[in-house]
C-alpha cells in the first residue's frame, strides 16, 4: 500500500531559535576541501527534541535510556486553535480517540514562520498534564519550544509529565498536518546519560 511520509522535525541552522540562555546553534565548516567536514555546537534541546527525565528529575534516566517502543508506534495529532494555555477540558472537548497512547499536539504555534525566540507560545496547563496521565498517555509532544508555559512556577508539567515515565517531544514543525492517526518514528540522538536530544521526527501515513 502507498504511504505517505511527513517530516515534521525543525531544520537545524545558524538561525533556529533557542531557548533563553541557551547554547546557540554554531555550524562551523572545518575545510571546504573534499573531503568537506562540518562541526556542530548546539544545546541538547534545542529544535525538535525529546525531554529525559534527567532534565527535572534528580537521579532520573537519560535519553539513551527511553523505551523504544513508546517512540515508535501510532499516535494521534490533535489540533487546537487560539492562544493561552491547553486545559484538561480543552483536551477532554479534542475528540482524542480513546486508547491513545502517542499524542501530538498541533497549536497555533504552527502558524507562520518563527524567527526569534516568543515567549508566548502555546503549551499545557498543570490540569491537562493530569488529564493525560489518567488517560494513559506515554508520549507527548507539541509544536512549540517546551510543553510548559514559560517561566511556570516549579516547572509542574515536566516533572509529573517525567516522573511517570511519559516522554515530552518539543519544537515539532507540525503546520498543516491534519488531525489523523499517523505511525510515529522519534529518534533522539543516543547520548550517554543526557537530559534530552536532537530527534527527526517522521510521520507515516497510508494513502487510500
Amino acid at each position: 500500500m502507498p504511504r505517505t511520509l511527513i517530516d515534521v522535525t525543525l531544520p537545524i541552522s545558524d538561525k533556529l531559535p533557542v531557548w533563553p540562555g541557551d547554547l546557540p546553534v554554531h555550524i562551523t565548516r572545518v575545510t571546504d576541501d573534499l573531503p568537506m567536514l562540518s562541526g556542530l555546537s548546539m544545546s541538547c534541546h534545542a529544535g525538535t527534541h525529546v525531554d529525559a527525565p534527567a532534565h527535572f528529575l534528580p537521579g532520573g534516566a537519560g535519553v539513551d535510556g527511553l523505551p523504544l517502543d513508546v517512540l515508535v508506534g501510532p499516535a494521534w495529532v490533535a489540533r487546537f486553535g487560539g492562544r493561552g494555555l491547553l486545559t484538561a477540558s480543552r483536551l477532554a472537548n479534542a475528540a482524542i480517540p480513546t486508547g491513545t497512547v502517542r499524542l501530538l499536539i498541533r497549536s497555533d504555534n504552527s502558524d507562520g514562520v518563527v524567527d526569534a525566540f516568543d515567549p508566548d507560545f502555546v503549551a499545557l496547563a498543570p490540569d491537562a498534564a493530569a488529564w493525560l496521565l489518567d488517560h494513559g498517555i506515554r508520549l507527548v509532544g507539541i509544536d512549540g519550544p517546551s510543553i510548559e508555559a514559560y517561566d511556570a512556577p516549579g516547572d509542574p508539567v515536566h516533572r509529573a509529565l517525567l516522573a511517570a515515565g511519559v516522554i515530552i517531544v518539543e519544537n515539532l514543525a507540525l503546520a498543516g498536518v491534519a488531525p489523523v492517526t499517523y505511525e510515529l518514528t522519534c529518534l533522539p540522538l543516543r547520548i550517554a546519560g543526557c537530559d534530552g536530544a536532537p530527534a527527526r521526527v517522521v510521520l507515516v501515513t497510508s494513502d487510500p
